[in-house]
């Protein structure tokens, strides 16, 4: 059923250097570290004992020296910070659990203290937590504020007699919730309290404060609920500190932007509160920097394991009276998880630009407010998409291997528990979408302020006849707006890239300026009204973020198919990127198709050339789908699915030499239809 086309020959080294990015050696070495079986969650265990062994699996990570790569220099680390954050990700393919574990240990503790502590307070508490040997949390979530951090409720008020900050959860809604390492191991936690001084509330600060006595019992004035069993990740111990006028040491807010006095004067680099809170925040960017590789992670493992057990399961004798089809040839099958290993290509070629983003920034090669913008709106529009993408890839994978990927064993119902909550933690992804089109509005704001007379004109009346285009129905003969870029109606030009981004790029610059403009009245309203017009138009503004973060990630491969096809010396490596390129593409396209047709931006003709261009794209990339998911780079010893490496396969070939034999024999039983043509023959 391969329609009479010839695989490529791909030399799936090459794609893995794709996929695997810049910092491709610092994730095989992670990988080659998640072979060791101490490392994975046990199949079986109470909850106390899974929190155990992955508790006992942080220490080969600290050993490692994976964890201090992201120190300066000059505290005996090597500053590399998006080598330092790849590497975490691959932690995934041991257990999700030892994924988030060691994120919030080193990722969230230890670099809460790195970024926003001062060189005293690195050299008292930083080191032990990058060794491992301080466990702690960071305590910035509350039961009553999720992600609108600015308004947490704990509060650090400084006492000037006793040079103390009391720390104090109010009410309980101000309780700090869904806490890595809260309910078991932390013995500290950075936490995130108003900080109130000289009856001066200077908004929202970290504070170090011890939370566990060296026998592991809450200090005095600190109360600690577990979580209990959640949906997954198991093996990490969240939980609830409240805190009941707890005194900590004046030293113990972390200083970098904003500290106070013996006397209790409060001083920061930063005078706007409004700048000094988000760029505090900004710092701590890299936890969904490393949500969004850890997703990639998750959706290559769910691939692999499902298009390798698709090429050896084999169902119903569609072709062959003795020899069932593979599901790999059925092309529903080919149309689940083609569009799936395209996206996910996508989706770690974009991580890798979000690494480079992440690390100019980190590393302090970019400066600007620009670049701190650039990397937050990546941050939160590339996680958003890639844990959605993750959860769907998994289910897709799951159902795609029927009643076997239902089973534990085979991986793919705990990954899809295991990411669940990554679509909310760090940022819900509805809320992260939101901050993306408020960029999007303001940039569109910049560019109409700069733009001069002639450009403005141009623009208006760009505007005004498309909309004489919507209200005159010329959209509806076939006039749209694609017939300007394409003359004829074929396959190949469907899949032309300037067409793709073309179509991509006009829905987001269409939906941008349409929110932009029924939001324009709000200038002149009061705050309630102005709130109200934002609220009604909030879903567009979201769907604009994801048309533009969507956009972003086809920019990303169609780049990297170009540059392999530039270079010239991997042809059938480049075809295969190309095919990858044009069914992510199309797969949008098609995904919103109503907006396109709705708005004129394809004629009926040619959106009906899209469903077979992707089958057409879904054919060719199953011939050699084997060969893509390969580049993902995982073997047995990470997949640990038995349907993925050898089970599936035996139990097919049993059958066929079974029915081989069997039919061979003199006393096989005649088959009843068969008797039936025979005798209708006769």
């Amino acid at each position: 059923m391969n329609r009479g086309k010839t695989p490529l020959t791909i030399d799936t080294a090459v794609l893995r250097d794709v996929v695997d990015g810049e910092w491709a050696e610092a994730r095989r070495r992670i990988r080659d570290l998640t072979t060791d079986s101490t490392l994975h969650l046990p199949a079986e265990g109470t909850l106390e004992e899974l929190r155990a062994a992955t508790t006992a699996a942080v220490a080969p990570v600290a050993a490692s020296g994976l964890t201090r790569l992201a120190l300066p220099v000059e505290e005996g680390g090597t500053g590399r910070h998006a080598e330092y954050i790849a590497g975490f990700e691959e932690l995934v393919t041991a257990s999700p659990s030892l994924q988030i574990k060691a994120g919030v240990q080193f990722g969230l503790f230890g670099g809460a203290i790195m970024h926003l502590g001062n060189s005293e307070q690195h050299e008292k508490w930083l080191r032990p937590a990058l060794d491992g040997e301080l466990m702690g949390s960071f305590a910035m979530t509350e039961i009553g504020h999720g992600s609108d951090v600015a308004e947490v409720g704990t509060t650090a008020t400084y006492d000037v007699e006793a040079r103390e900050f009391v720390v104090h959860t109010p009410f309980r809604a101000a309780t700090k919730e869904y806490i890595g390492n809260a309910a078991r191991d932390a013995r500290a936690a950075v936490v995130f309290a108003q900080l109130i001084t000289r009856d001066v509330n200077h908004g929202v600060h970290a504070f170090f404060v011890p939370v566990r006595d060296e026998a592991g019992e809450p200090l005095p004035g600190i109360t600690i609920e577990d979580d209990g069993k959640k949906g997954g990740l198991l093996g990490v111990d969240n939980g609830r500190f409240a805190f009941d006028q707890v005194r900590i040491p004046r030293g113990n807010l972390l200083t970098r932007y904003g500290s106070v006095a013996a006397d209790g004067e409060y001083s920061s680099p930063i005078e706007s509160p409004g700048r000094r809170f988000f760029t505090m925040l900004g710092t701590l960017v890299q936890g969904r920097v490393s949500l969004d590789g850890a997703a990639v992670v998750a959706s290559k493992l769910a691939l692999d394991i499902a298009v390798r057990y698709a090429h050896d399961r084999r169902q119903f004798t569609s072709t062959s009276p003795v020899e069932e089809t593979r599901l790999i040839d059925y092309q529903r099958h080919q149309r689940r998880l083609m569009p799936l290993i395209a996206q996910t290509y996508a989706d770690a070629i974009s991580h890798d630009t979000l690494l480079h983003t992440f690390d100019a920034v980190f590393s302090g090669d970019d400066t600007t407010p620009e670049g701190q913008e650039l990397l937050e709106t990546q941050a939160a529009g590339f996680k958003a998409l890639t844990t959605w993408n993750a959860l769907d890839t998994i289910q897709e994978a799951r159902e795609a291997c029927g009643g076997a990927g239902f089973m534990a064993e085979n991986r793919l119902v705990g990954l899809h528990a295991d990411m669940d909550v990554y679509v909310t933690f760090e940022g819900d992804n509805t809320v992260l979408l939101q901050l993306v089109g408020k960029r999007l509005l303001t940039d569109y704001a910049r560019e109409l302020k700069d733009i001069d007379f002639g450009g403005a004109a141009r623009l208006i009346g760009a505007q005004a006849a498309e909309h004489t285009l919507y209200r005159t129905g010329v959209a509806n003969l076939g006039r749209a707006i694609g017939d300007l870029v394409t003359a004829s109606v074929n396959d190949k030009r469907v899949r032309s890239g300037k067409v793709q981004e073309a179509l991509l790029r006009d829905r987001v610059e269409t939906m941008v300026a349409t929110v932009a403009q029924a939001l324009r009245p709000a200038q002149s309203k009061d705050k309630a009204s102005g709130a109200r017009l934002f609220n009604e138009n909030q879903n567009e503004l979201i769907e604009a973020a994801i048309a533009y973060i969507e956009l972003l990630k086809w920019q990303g491969l169609n780049a990297e198919m170009h540059r392999i096809e530039d270079e010239g010396n991997h042809p059938e490596e480049a075809k295969a990127m190309r095919r990858l390129r044009d069914l992510f593409g199309l797969t949008l396209i098609e995904r919103h198709m109503g907006w396109h047709l709705m708005h004129g931006r394809l004629p009926m003709a040619r959106a009906r050339q899209v469903g077979p261009a992707i089958d057409a794209l879904c054919a060719k990339l199953a011939q050699n789908s084997l060969d893509l998911v390969d580049a993902f780079g995982y073997g047995p010893e990470h997949r640990r699915a038995p349907i993925a490496d050898g089970a599936e396969a035996q139990r097919q070939d049993e059958a066929r030499a079974y029915y081989r034999a069997a039919r061979a024999r003199s006393d096989w039983p005649a088959d009843e239809k068969e008797l039936r043509k025979r005798a209708a023959r006769r």
